[in-house]
């Protein structure tokens, strides 16, 4: 097959076999970064109790830096699609290169800034001096290689608008893999390696961003990329600044709001007992082996319907989003499974007390109540950042991670008197978020493509 082909496969290949091949790759690598995630939080919890609840207290902290990142490069993938889409290549080129350099400029600023806020943003939740100290000597160190997992995001949405989406799974197993290799070494100390702790699991983290970085140049030498990569002035096209962060915005709004629902929970929990609170950050660890595989087809739908959208192909518009819905409630489908069939095996691998188990296997079971319905509310926002459309986006989330859930979370844990009411916000949030979701994508996408 020609390369010109190839690379207009986004356009003509039959649409269940583009988003399988487009998604399958991001889902396993999507896979492996959650094993990652579980792994470093497994080598954590055998530090001890308080260090796991260090990491779960660092995480919004440390999900900004996802959020912002990958955020702007997502609106970085949805203007390259489109103008692949529409056969200007040389639009492409110029948003490839300021996604490189504007994320860069992120990272730096948002090192800096969480290093002076860190100390007072972990005092905002606990006032346990062991815990404090753990996640400042983790976040300090992780914090510092901000800039290089900035370079990978922007790199990773490039290989995905450009539709070599397993040139991207290689670069992303990569960084995952070094990540799982390095945690026990530098954890425990292996070898030569000195027993590290908690800051081990940090370093272990930062090398492997940095790895991916270099794989990720690797591959783009020796890839055909549709479009080249090049600085230099003229890239800086304020136009297509302006598109990338109407995108990117909304975009990094949508990933950072777990970040602002988990602070807010963690402050509702912790009236109960910190157990609460380090179950919850198990379950935001657990979850990831779902949502990150749905998070994957949302990668390789993303793209496409930015591509077809730009080539005013709109009918397989739809039957890409709807091809994308049934994959995720699949996956959904058999998460609900295992949260009812085995919660118990399930926190277990991060807690070895029998009343931490048997709240958190409440929780599983509670929780799983929505994860079918949330397939909708997750693909029908994927779509939209597909469509260029961040703010509607934007607002599927907000129902989803703070109009909703936040306060019924409060009112619900006072009506119970316990922590349960928190589990129960959470199902009752997906099957009113799901709703909301899809009308808002009909009517969007109703006014688009007439």
């Amino acid at each position: 097959m020609s390369e010109e082909l190839r690379e207009n496969k986004m356009g003509t290949m039959p649409v269940r076999r583009l988003v399988l091949s487009m998604s399958l790759p991001m889902m396993i690598a999507m896979l492996v970064q959650a094993l990652y995630n579980v792994v470093d939080s497994y080598f954590v919890a055998k530090i001890s109790e308080d260090a796991m609840t260090a990491l779960s207290l660092v995480y919004p902290a440390q999900n900004l830096i996802n959020a912002v990142t990958i955020g702007f490069a997502v609106g970085a993938n949805a203007v390259i699609s489109y103008h692949l889409g529409a056969q200007n290549v040389q639009k492409a080129d110029a948003a490839a290169a300021q996604s490189i350099v504007y994320n860069a400029v992120h990272g730096i600023i948002l090192t800096i800034v969480l290093y002076i806020a860190m100390p007072y943003f972990l005092g905002m939740f606990t006032d346990d001096e062991a815990v404090i100290d753990m996640g400042l000597r983790y976040s300090n160190i992780a914090f510092a290689f901000a800039v290089f997992f900035a370079i990978s995001m922007s790199m990773e949405k490039i290989f995905q608008a450009a539709g070599k989406m397993l040139m991207a799974m290689i670069c992303m197993l990569a960084s995952g893999i070094c990540n799982i290799i390095l945690d026990p070494i530098f954890i425990f100390g292996l070898g030569p390696v000195p027993r590290m702790g908690i800051e081990g699991a940090a370093w272990a983290t930062g090398l492997s961003q940095s790895i991916g970085v270099v794989v990720y140049i690797v591959c783009y030498k020796v890839g055909k990329l549709p479009m080249r990569i090049r600085f230099g002035k003229d890239i800086f096209d304020m136009q297509l600044t302006k598109n990338m962060y109407s995108v990117g915005i909304p975009a990094s709004l949508n990933i950072a709001l777990p970040s602002l629902l988990i602070s807010c929970l963690n402050v509702i929990l912790y009236s109960y007992t910190q157990v609460y609170v380090f179950v919850l950050g198990a379950y935001y660890k657990l979850q990831m082996f779902l949502y990150m595989p749905v998070n994957g087809i949302v990668q390789g739908m993303r793209p496409i319907i930015g591509y077809n959208y730009g080539a005013k192909e709109y009918a397989r518009v739809q039957k890409i989003y709807t091809t994308a819905l049934a994959m995720s409630a699949c996956i959904m489908t058999v998460g609900t499974i295992l949260c009812w069939a085995i919660p118990e095996q399930l926190i277990g691998l991060f807690s070895e007390s029998a009343d931490t188990i048997e709240i958190g296997s409440t929780a599983l079971r509670i929780i799983s109540i929505g994860f079918i319905v949330s397939a909708v509310s997750v693909i029908s926002s994927g779509a939209l950042e597909g469509l260029g459309k961040g703010t509607p986006s934007l607002t599927i989330s907000l129902l989803r991670y703070v109009i909703i859930i936040i306060p019924a979370a409060y009112i619900l844990s006072k009506a119970t008197g316990s922590a349960v009411g928190v589990w129960h916000a959470f199902w009752i949030t997906e099957i009113l978020t799901a709703i909301l979701a899809y009308i808002q994508y009909r009517r969007v996408t109703t006014v688009m493509m007439k």
